[in-house]
């Protein structure tokens, strides 16, 4: 096993870590914005893992570029995502 190999074993492992701690505060948080904010911290740190441990491993300069396509486009996204949330939110008002 190459250093590559491990260091994507390590950071993958990583984000999925995240992933799980973002489900887990999305499941036990009080109400919708601080479940809304673990769960889009969670997701974007453990995505942005996954992503830099796939890179050693991609085929190529345009593979790890089409990787880091797709993780800015999901931070955009999930960002957007996110404001439109919190905005209904606010509108409805204080309730879980």
């Amino acid at each position: 096993m190459s250093a590559a190999d491990i260091f994507t074993v390590v950071a993958i492992g990583a984000g999925c870590f995240f992933f799980l701690a973002g489900t887990v505060g999305l499941l036990r948080f009080p109400d919708s914005l601080t479940r809304l904010h673990a769960l889009t911290k969670a997701d974007n740190l453990g995505l942005g893992l996954v992503v830099l441990g796939l890179l050693p491993q991609a085929s190529g300069l345009l593979g790890a570029l089409k990787l880091l396509a797709v993780w800015v486009l999901v931070q955009l996204s999930s960002a957007t995502v996110a404001q439109v949330i919190a905005q209904a939110l606010r509108r409805r008002g204080p309730s879980s």
